[in-house]
């Protein structure tokens, strides 16, 4: 079965409490995490809070990366989504680990947008249809 594309939810705990308060560097790290994927950045937007935490966005053209972080708790939620079958999300996220002193990884590795030939026998299973799925046997 195909994806359209792959979305990698990422909890990282026991991280460098400065840098996830740090607006300018997780903007910088997570644009270069897009570019170590493969992807290509179009645009970012980040916000930092009172009194601490950041979220943010980088628009690649495969689809994007944001990030949130409570840096009390020593965590970031970071999501991955990438199309395509040039960009490596898992290399975006072993780079993030290392930048954010993470001392633990815990990643889903969501499939999206999967497709399967329909159930036609007019077709030579050159047409998809999406399907929803709910469980891990799709």
């Amino acid at each position: 079965m195909k994806a359209l594309g792959i979305h990698l939810l990422i909890e990282f705990w026991s991280c460098n409490r400065q840098k996830l308060d740090n607006l300018d560097y997780l903007e910088r790290i997570m644009s270069q995490a897009a570019e170590v994927a493969g992807a290509t950045v179009l645009k970012t937007a980040f916000q930092d809070f009172n009194p601490q935490g950041v979220s943010g966005v980088v628009v690649i053209a495969e689809s994007h990366l944001t990030i949130h972080t409570w840096p009390e708790h020593g965590y970031a939620a970071v999501d991955i989504f990438t199309c395509g079958s040039t960009v490596d999300p898992w290399r975006a996220a072993g780079f993030l680990k290392q930048q954010l002193e993470a001392a633990t990884m815990d990643v889903k590795d969501v499939p999206r947008g999967i497709m399967q030939p329909e159930l036609n026998p007019q077709t030579q299973g050159g047409t998809y249809k999406l399907v929803a799925c709910g469980n891990t046997n799709c």
